[in-house]
């Protein structure tokens, strides 16, 4: 979303102000959004004032047992934003309160459409997402799929919502927990690299400083030329790669690792355990 786009967006609702849910918070406070209302519940008082500082009207659940249902009243949209395992027990405990009409979405990894469902009244919709952290900067990939029950309409305002901490992708739920695995824990896999060739380069006499600053703004400028570029990433690696050079030599090293069977079994590894939550384990 560019600074000039103006979004325009109902009441909303957090269930669980954790840092997926303060990321979004961030996007949602920005000058070029426009939110009729937003309220957020976590379980501490000082939490709470945190967020109301923010502008954001905070309840916390040590102080309000009713915390969460007086969030959810009257809003269009309800994020629930809680661990996997607290998902079940919360729905019971709102349901009731969730008017007509509104569009409860999660960000509960793992927990399907058909479990919100089954919770929920017939009169909500449920939309399941899944965002990752690049979020607090305003550069998430977020997965969106839509419930049994959910409109065009209720899908498209889920996509502004997301829009406004990054770029959205509308999939079918059958392929969300497969897109979690490359770009909801693919920010682990970049950070893992950028910290393994870090300690390569004070292994050969650099400075942690250095080596930072070598190892972070190589990997945001070939980022950068690589969203600029208009190219292929296998093309710009072979504009890198002179023929007999150092460069192609590193790089026959790094393909003897196996680095396609290696991110292959990591992602499944990742999808295994995707499912294991949604049943429960």
């Amino acid at each position: 979303m560019s600074a000039e786009d103006r979004v325009t967006l109902p009441e909303i609702a957090f269930l669980g102000a954790g840092s997926m849910a303060r990321a979004i918070l961030s996007g949602l406070l920005r000058p070029e959004v426009e939110v009729a209302g937003i309220r957020a519940t976590n379980r501490s008082a000082e939490k709470a004032a945190q967020l109301e500082a923010d502008g954001v009207v905070a309840f916390a659940t040590e102080a309000h047992p009713d915390a969460n249902r007086r969030a959810v009243a009257g809003a269009k949209l309800v994020v629930v934003a809680v661990k996997p395992a607290m998902v079940p027990d919360l729905l019971r405990e709102v349901a009731d309160a969730l008017e007509p009409g509104t569009v409860v979405v999660s960000v509960a990894a793992g927990v399907t459409v058909a479990t919100f469902e089954s919770l929920l009244p017939e009169h909500v919709s449920v939309v399941r997402t899944m965002p990752n952290t690049p979020a607090v900067v305003g550069r998430a990939v977020t997965g969106v799929s839509a419930g049994t029950r959910s409109t065009d309409d209720d899908l498209a305002l889920v996509t502004a919502l997301f829009e406004t901490v990054g770029e959205v992708l509308v999939v079918p739920e059958a392929k969300l927990d497969a897109l979690s695995t490359v770009s909801g824990s693919g920010p682990a896999y970049v950070f893992l690299l950028i910290e393994q060739l870090t300690a390569t380069a004070i292994d050969l006499g650099f400075t942690p400083e250095e080596a930072a600053t070598m190892v972070q703004g190589t990997f945001r400028g070939a980022s950068e030329l690589l969203a600029h570029a208009g190219e292929e990433p296998a093309e710009l690696r072979r504009r890198v790669t002179s023929p007999k050079g150092t460069t192609e030599r590193a790089i026959a090293v790094l393909e003897e690792a196996q680095l396609k069977q290696t991110f292959d079994r990591a992602t499944q590894a990742a999808l295994a355990r995707a499912r294991e939550l949604a049943a429960g384990a």
